[in-house]
């Protein structure tokens, strides 16, 4: 039986946990990525087969809320600490905050409160993302708690095995990441303290490193792309002999794999052979694939519009909407059921130029035939908020029918 975690009340969900509940009853073993669909007549909601809060999340959360049940003092005093954002969802972070937590610093790495601010009677949760070691270092040096509270990810943990163990083997981590997340910070940081790291964003810098590999360009060309990304000391000339990739777990899962392949077919095309090339498939965060796999078949069952919750600085939850784009669905990427504001206005989030926007006329409830909206939602979303979509949709449509008519079928095959 899946581990079940402490999470308060207020983030789960009524209608969508009873969906999830009686799917998981049904299909154990996950093996089923059809979506859920709820028949309220003029509208179909298609809720897909995996979304929300994942092991990382709710265990992070565990762990954040206890801190602040075990120390209420500190908490009431302000001497709670988040080193950045625990998770990348606002609602989230805002009741943290609420109860009393402060963070140290942007979820890029900017000072919000100094170190130096830090003392022995401080407590510092560590986020899910994880922390740089030289940063834990810091924090401790400086008397604060950092230990009792850390909620990394053991999925992230796992990550950092595997380049610490292909580091220490002679050969040198690939980071398919984002220079500037958390989570690709902390991996660089354990990665380089083994051997030499190198960080590429997507595939056509992936297409940069390979070029330096096959030996179609020098190391002047590496430079050009890869400066400020790698490791102190790094020598393209020299650390690229042996190569495994390793990922930022929130990436697209079929995007890393496809990075490690090129990496591979890189090192061939040079040696003959892919000797010199790692295999670290085993590193992709379950969550993260299961989320974007049922994804795609949720776009493969077919809808006249997508939404996708979640916090617009979550890098996880920008995929999934990338993968709804991509299928040529229009896709509004929302941060909770307020930035619903009718049928013919949403607030929205523009992944690509992080910018918020507003689009008129977003939904046709005049059409022949049910409408159909794909809902899903990133990692780090509490079911609460899908829901709160779902009520805000069915109250623009006219005469749909009950709730509880609509989850009859998933409860049926389950009693």
């Amino acid at each position: 039986m899946a581990r079940q975690f402490d999470v308060p009340d207020f983030y789960r969900s009524p209608v969508v946990g009873r969906v999830k509940a009686a799917r998981t009853a049904a299909d154990p073993r996950k093996r089923d990525l059809s979506p859920s669909v709820l028949d309220f007549g003029p509208v179909q909601i298609k809720l897909a087969r995996h979304f929300g809060f994942c092991f990382g999340v709710e265990n992070a959360i565990e762990i954040a809320y206890r801190a602040l049940e075990e120390h209420p003092d500190k908490a009431a005093a302000g001497r709670i600490f988040l080193l950045s954002e625990m998770i990348h969802n606002p609602h989230v972070n805002d009741d943290l905050l609420a109860r009393g937590i402060r963070f140290l610093r942007t979820t890029s790495g900017e000072t919000i409160i100094p170190f130096s601010e830090l003392g022995p009677a401080d407590l510092v949760i560590v986020p899910a993302f994880g922390a740089p070691t030289e940063t834990l270092e810091e924090i401790a040096a400086r008397g604060a708690d950092v230990a009792s509270y850390d909620t990394t990810c053991p999925f992230v943990v796992r990550v950092w095995k595997k380049g610490a163990q292909i580091g220490g083997k002679g050969y040198t981590v690939v980071v398919h990441g984002k220079w500037k997340h958390e989570e690709t910070r902390a991996t660089f940081s354990r990665a380089a303290a083994t051997g030499p790291v190198v960080v590429v964003r997507d595939p056509e810098e992936t297409e940069a490193l390979a070029a330096v590999i096959e030996g179609r360009e020098d190391a002047a060309f590496f430079w050009d792309h890869f400066r400020n990304r790698t490791s102190d000391g790094f020598d393209p000339d020299r650390d690229l002999g042996r190569v495994g990739v390793v990922n930022q777990t929130t990436m697209l899962a079929t995007e890393t794999a496809a990075i490690a392949e090129r990496v591979r077919v890189a090192i061939e095309a040079r040696d003959g052979s892919d000797d010199a090339f790692a295999d670290t498939s085993d590193t992709l965060c379950y969550a993260t694939k299961e989320n974007q796999d049922a994804t795609e078949a949720l776009i493969a069952d077919g809808a006249d519009v997508a939404i996708v919750v979640g916090g617009y600085n979550s890098s996880n939850t920008s995929h999934l909407v990338e993968l709804c784009e991509d299928a040529g669905l229009p896709t509004y990427f929302v941060k909770d059921a307020d930035e619903l504001v009718s049928p013919s206005s949403i607030r929205h989030f523009d992944w690509r130029t992080k910018t918020e926007r507003e689009t008129a006329d977003w939904l046709d409830l005049e059409g022949d035939g049910p409408l159909r909206v794909l809902l899903t939602a990133g990692a780090s979303c509490p079911d609460a908020l899908l829901d709160a979509v779902m009520a805000r949709l069915l109250s623009w449509v006219p005469d749909p029918l009950p709730v509880e008519e609509a989850l009859a079928p998933f409860e049926a095959e389950t009693a």
